[in-house]
Order: C-alpha cells, then sequence, then structure tokens
C-alpha cells in the first residue's frame, strides 16, 4: 500500500504473489517508486525475489522513469538485475518534493532509448526488457525495439494516439520483418478470390437491373398475379401506391449496386492478397446479406426472381471459402502521428459513424417491415390506414413488407461492410479503399435520395437519417483524402526506389 515501509510491504507483497500465483502469468515487482533510501529498497527487492524462487512465475522489476541513470546502474549490480525474469521500464514520474506522480507522455522517449541501450548492454541478450513508456506512434515502437527492447507496453500512448495504436504498431512490425522476404505469390483467379469478385458483379448486374424495372413499370407479372391487380387498378384506388413500392425498391436497387461495387473491391484489393480484416469484411457481410431471404417470408409473398439471385450467388460465396490464407499487408505502413494522418482519424470516424449509422436504419427497416410495414409519415404519405390498405387488398402489405425487409437486410450488410473496412482498413496509401468508399456509396446516395424527390416523398424527419448519413459521407472523404489517396504515390516511389537501390 503507498506510504508503506519495506517492513510493512513484505507481507502484502508476499501476499500478493501467493494469492494471485494460479491466476497470473508473471508479475511486475514495483518497490522502487515508494521514496524509500536505496538500501532499503534494494534489500526489499532481494527478499521479493527469494520469496519467490520456487514459484516458478517470471518476475519483472518496474524501474520508473524518475530513477537517474547513475542509480540505474548501481541497481543492475546491487539488485541483480540479471537474476530477474527482466525489467520493465516506466514512464511514471514523481513530481520533486511531493508523492504525486504522474505519466511522463510523449517526452519520455529520449529518456526510455537511453535506459533501454544502458539495460540491454548491463544485462545481455537473455534478459527481457519491456519499454512502458514513451510510445505514441509507431515509429517510437519501432525505435525501442531496435535500442533492445523485447516488447513494449502502451500507456499514455492510448490517450494520445487512440485505441487503433497497438494496430498500427503491429502492422510497423510485420512490415519491417517481412519488407526484405519474397512477396507470396497470389492465388489464380479461379481459387477464391475471383469467385467473389463475380458475386459482386453480379450484385451489381442485379442492382441495374432492378433499378430499370423499379423506375419503370415497377411491378412484375407474378407481382401482379399475386395482388390479383394491375398496375392500373392500384392507381386508380390511390396513385401514392406504385410511387411508393418504386421508392422501396429503388433504394434497394442502388444498395445492391453499392454492395456490389465493395465485394468487387474488397476482393481485389483484399481477399487476393490475404488481407485477414477485408475477408471477415466480406464473409460477415455476405452472411447477414444471404440470412436476410428469410426475413419476408413470414408475410406469405415468395418472390421468385430474389430467390433465383441467391440461388445463383450462394455458389459464390461458397467457392470463396477454398483455400484462404492470411497474410501481412506488403505496404509500409504510417509510422507517424502527423497532421495528415490526425485528420484521417477524423474522416474514418465519420466512416465508422457512418456504418453504425447504416446498420441501426438497416435493423429498424427491418424490424418495421416484419412487423407494422409502415411508419406515420408513409401511411401521410399515402394518404390511407394501413387498415384501408388491407381492405382493398389483403395481399398488397405483404407485398410491400417483402420490399422493405428485403431493403432493410441489403443496407444491414451493406453497413457490415463499410465498418468492418473504415475501423480495420484505413492505412496510410491504400487508394484503392478511399475510392471502394466513393463509388461504394454513390449509388445507395443516389437511388436514396433522388427517388425521394421524383416522388415527392419530402419529410423532413423522414429524411433526415439520409442528410446526416450524406454529410458524414462527404466529410469522411475529404479527411481521408491526403492519408489514403495522395500518399499512396509517395509509398509507391519510396517502395519502387528502394526496389532500385
Amino acid at each position: 500500500m503507498p506510504g508503506s515501509s519495506p517492513r510493512e510491504a513484505l507481507p502484502e507483497q508476499q501476499e500478493l504473489l501467493s494469492k494471485l500465483a494460479p491466476y497470473a502469468a508473471g508479475f511486475y515487482i514495483d518497490g522502487l517508486d515508494e521514496g524509500w533510501p536505496p538500501n532499503e529498497a534494494v534489500a526489499y527487492l532481494r527478499e521479493v525475489r527469494q520469496l519467490t524462487e520456487t514459484a516458478g512465475k517470471p518476475l519483472l522489476l518496474y524501474l520508473p522513469q524518475h530513477i537517474p541513470i547513475g542509480m540505474l546502474r548501481q541497481l543492475v549490480d546491487d539488485a541483480q538485475l540479471a537474476s530477474w525474469s527482466g525489467v520493465v521500464v516506466g514512464e511514471v514520474l514523481r513530481e520533486e518534493g511531493t508523492r504525486r506522480i504522474r505519466v511522463g507522455g510523449a517526452g519520455a522517449l529520449s529518456e526510455q532509448l537511453s535506459r533501454v541501450r544502458l539495460l540491454r548492454e548491463a544485462l545481455g541478450e537473455q534478459s527481457t526488457i519491456v519499454a512502458a513508456g514513451g510510445v505514441h506512434q509507431p515509429q517510437d515502437a519501432l525505435e525501442l525495439l531496435a535500442a533492445g527492447a523485447n516488447s513494449v507496453q502502451l500507456h499514455s500512448g492510448l490517450v494520445y494516439a487512440g485505441p487503433g495504436l497497438p494496430k498500427r504498431i503491429n502492422e510497423a512490425i510485420l512490415y519491417d520483418r517481412i519488407r526484405e522476404s519474397e512477396e507470396p505469390k497470389p492465388p489464380s483467379f479461379w481459387a477464391n478470390w475471383g469467385w467473389m469478385s463475380l458475386l459482386g458483379v453480379g450484385m451489381m448486374i442485379g442492382g441495374v437491373l432492378a433499378w430499370l424495372i423499379a423506375a419503370t413499370r415497377v411491378l412484375l407479372p407474378y407481382d401482379e398475379t399475386f395482388l390479383g391487380a394491375s398496375r392500373g387498378v392500384i392507381n386508380q384506388f390511390n396513385g401514392h401506391i406504385i410511387h411508393f413500392m418504386s421508392h422501396d425498391r429503388i433504394t434497394l436497387a442502388g444498395t445492391m449496386i453499392s454492395i456490389g461495387v465493395c465485394y468487387y473491391q474488397l476482393a481485389r484489393h483484399g481477399l487476393r492478397f490475404g488481407l485477414h480484416w477485408a475477408r471477415t469484411a466480406l464473409l460477415t457481410s455476405c452472411a447477414v446479406g444471404f440470412s436476410s431471404f428469410f426475413l419476408y417470408l413470414g408475410y406469405g409473398y415468395f418472390d421468385p426472381l430474389h430467390a433465383a439471385a441467391a440461388a445463383v450467388l450462394l455458389p459464390l460465396l461458397l467457392l470463396t471459402l477454398r483455400g484462404l490464407k492470411d497474410y501481412p499487408s506488403r505496404k509500409p505502413p504510417g509510422l507517424l502521428n502527423d497532421l495528415v494522418w490526425r485528420r484521417a482519424q477524423w474522416g474514418q470516424c465519420c466512416f465508422v459513424l457512418l456504418g453504425f449509422g447504416l446498420a441501426a436504419g438497416g435493423l429498424t427497416i427491418s424490424f418495421v417491415g416484419i412487423t407494422t410495414v409502415f411508419v406515420p409519415t408513409d401511411l401521410a404519405y399515402l394518404g390511407l390506414t394501413a387498415h384501408q390498405l388491407a381492405a382493398w387488398n389483403d395481399h398488397i402489405i405483404p407485398l410491400i413488407a417483402h420490399d422493405r425487409a428485403g431493403f432493410g437486410g441489403a443496407l444491414l450488410s451493406l453497413a457490415v461492410a463499410i465498418t468492418a473496412s473504415s475501423l480495420w482498413g484505413v492505412n496510410q496509401g491504400e487508394s484503392w479503399l478511399w475510392w471502394t468508399f466513393l463509388w461504394g456509396g454513390l449509388p445507395g446516395f443516389t437511388a436514396g435520395l433522388l427517388v425521394h424527390f421524383h416522388i415527392g416523398y419530402m419529410d423532413f424527419v423522414h429524411l433526415l437519417p439520409v442528410y446526416i448519413a450524406i454529410l458524414l459521407f462527404v466529410a469522411g472523404l475529404i479527411l481521408m483524402y491526403p492519408f489514403l489517396v495522395l500518399r499512396a504515390g509517395k509509398v509507391t516511389r519510396a517502395t519502387t526506389t528502394n526496389v532500385q537501390f
């Protein structure tokens, strides 16, 4: 406990070690930042070391940042650091003359580097050294590892650089280790990624055809057979019903095209090169999309064209699952927390919010589609109640429910792909991902917004989520452009120069 003397601390330490030993893989021993005289602190550490000799658990001595270099050299001998499993070089600083402590922050890096070098030289290659301070960007971690640290521990860096820092550091370390190795040969088109590319193309073709139908005749012959009424009869009853169904079907068509673009790009640029995050994004999105086929069956309407499309596309997904392998990215990662990176973080945040927003919208639309079918603004546009619609034709609501549930499921599937890509795929110079976001988003937003203008369904509350989504979409693209696209040329030139040199 803070304020304990070495004599008081020893039984406390012994109790902690004995009770935690069944659950811990190892221990950090912290006895040097209590303000004890150096000789008492060293004696305490020796006794703790003797207590745990038979425990069989690694013990790493925690070395606070405020310990002077001279005392650190003395500890190497007096505390017999070589007999410990390793040391942890921390970033905690004690304010002079007080017991208050603070975290060193980014300024602790230079001190960390000097201490790691000193300890590695003194302890040799057998001891483990953990650098636990001053790591705010991947470059910091690489420098500490090069100085002799076996691993780095994140503390204040997670505050200043965000939760993506561990991923960025791991990518930098992997790239540093593999950049001189031979690049694995990408699989052939027919091995796995090509089938997913064809699935994406199929979604785009299906979306275009659905858009053309929804923008012209709207109802297919089997729709009219199910209703027992033609388009003309429906228009005589209420002129808004066909427009309303067109609005559902065009938004679904735009979403299908957006999904197809995302699938094709993720397959060609991600799955082809073994990027694990791209595989996760694709397979999760596909699982959601194909499962959504069953949402509307409870209303008693079976869409043969939808079923045929699913039957054609499902084998392509199954063929994609063959022989998938994961490989690290071969592109140089971003190492610095510079202005371009910070702006890209805001852009990435916009797309993560967009993905979660689309997911919430898809779930809501699906739930409404399989329950009440309509929201109040829908009925206000139609000028009818659900009871009046059902009284006129008891098949009209199941048909509309089918459209709504299908659109909700497709939107959720797209949201999964966007969220996964924005969370894990935003890396320096990945210009293809920026173009995926752009071309993948335009069909969905264009369909969703223009069809409302065309049919006169302009209720502000109804369209507010669309306006917010477009704002996030545009802001995210603008903020990420320098990081993803402008730096792609620099990464390519740097890689080419290294190869020629």
